[in-house]
């Protein structure tokens, strides 16, 4: 692939926004067994949702569309499944297993997009990219396979954190898939945006209505804390998703999603320095093979970048 001069800073914010990706996984393991899921992932896209919202209204500066009642109703079953339903996944699934297995288990997104995007759209499925879609079948399985033998034998709870992380990967196939519609009409930011919007609200709603976010619990927060959920929120969830779709409209979105096989990699490397976790060698090979399948489901057909620079909606993503 060549790299034009005048887009190296379109690469290297692509490079930024993978580690970010990345990085969710071992912020959100920190934060597993000390907070309640619920007020994590509450707090976390409150901040998010004034991030975006500042950005929308300091920086973007476009004017916001104006929904109907369908397009609300959209935005918000988008909410619900990518937002509401993942985050919950993502943060009772990280209280029980690694962030190095569970962000090699979403490395199964590219292949759940790839294949729901056929079912309801008939998108084709080139020989690239089913080779792309088994790769990270049989990554994904091998990792999850690779569970301490001692944990296999214990009781049935000792595999819900996969499942659970499995719950993230058929949630953000959902997201991405359905969110079409809204993204040719509205665009992918505001899409983004409101969704997260939505989210934030339900997840916010939820968390005090269980009595998991409280005033006493706030003030016991600690500022490593505090720190992991601003990088959930703002760089993980904010800050990247705005350079990701920067890309988009600037090299197009195969260009850009390519990039997407860094996400995996970026984790289980910091998994590793900063959480010492230990990667066997099933985890490694399995590793391997998925971050392989994300780049050919990512990868146009032919082995030729496209010319024209078209923002397709959604790439096969596989995110924080």
């Amino acid at each position: 692939m060549p790299v034009l001069p005048g887009d190296f800073k379109t690469y290297l914010q692509l490079t930024l926004v993978a580690c970010l990706w990345g990085g969710t996984f071992v912020a959100g393991r920190f934060l597993g067994p000390e907070l309640p899921a619920m007020a994590a992932a509450a707090l976390r896209f409150m901040l998010a949702s004034l991030t975006l919202l500042g950005f929308l209204l300091l920086v973007h500066r476009q004017p916001w569309p104006r929904l109907n009642w369908r397009q609300t109703a959209q935005v918000c079953a988008l909410g619900l499944v990518g937002i509401f339903a993942y985050n919950l996944c993502f943060f009772y699934g990280l209280s029980q297993i690694s962030a190095s297995r569970a962000s090699l288990i979403v490395a199964l997104n590219p292949a759940g997009i790839a294949l729901l995007a056929w079912l309801l759209y008939r998108e084709q499925l080139s020989p690239l990219k089913l080779s792309g879609i088994a790769a990270c079948i049989v990554g994904a399985m091998l990792v999850i396979i690779s569970r301490d033998p001692n944990a296999l034998g214990s009781t049935w709870g000792a595999g819900q954190g996969e499942l659970l992380i499995l719950g993230c990967v058929a949630s953000w196939t959902i997201y991405t898939v359905c969110a079409r519609p809204m993204t040719a009409s509205i665009g992918p930011l505001f899409t983004v945006s409101f969704s997260i919007f939505a989210g934030s609200a339900m997840l916010l709603a939820c968390a005090w209505w269980q009595g998991e976010l409280t005033v006493s619990l706030l003030g016991q927060i600690s500022a490593a804390q505090w720190l992991s959920l601003a990088y959930l929120g703002v760089l993980g969830s904010a800050l990247a998703y705005i350079w990701y779709y920067a890309a988009i409209a600037r090299i197009g979105a195969m260009r850009s999603g390519a990039f997407i096989a860094l996400n995996p990699l970026s984790a289980v490397l910091l998994s590793v320095l900063l959480l010492g976790e230990q990667i066997n060698l099933l985890i490694a090979i399995g590793g391997a093979i998925a971050i392989a399948g994300i780049y050919l489901c990512n990868r146009p057909a032919g082995f030729s970048w496209p010319r024209r620079r078209k923002a397709l909606i959604h790439p096969a993503a596989a995110p924080e």
